[in-house]
């Protein structure tokens, strides 16, 4: 239950303070390996955040690694660069909305 409680979290957080993601229009895909295995999607949409399970509306980008690198990751516990350079981290699509992904994380985490 780590990983929806995670996407739960990160969505209430994004959906209570939209302002950094007002100007996105953007599907983050997660396709995780693990207890958790499963694809997930975050779909930011100009200030609002959903998240499901399964395949739903296209993704810009899929982040493939395990369910705990995820949750790791979720909470800026995991430089996604060290980790692509190790392979716990596969990108499909532009590495560098990866890393805009990293930063819109660090935004909402707790002080």
């Amino acid at each position: 239950m780590a990983v929806q409680a995670t996407f739960e979290k990160l969505t209430a957080k994004m959906n209570t303070d939209p302002a950094p993601i007002e100007q996105l229009s953007y599907v983050y895909q997660f396709d995780l390996t693990g207890s958790e295995s499963g694809t997930y999607q975050l779909k930011i949409d100009h200030g609002e955040v959903t998240y499901t399970t399964g395949v739903k509306w296209e993704p810009r980008l899929t982040l493939k690694l395990s369910d705990d690198h995820f949750v790791q990751l979720a909470n800026d516990d995991l430089n996604p660069t060290m980790a692509y350079m190790k392979g716990q981290l596969k990108v499909d699509g532009d590495i560098g909305h990866a890393l805009k992904f990293h930063q819109l994380i660090k935004k909402y985490q707790d002080d």
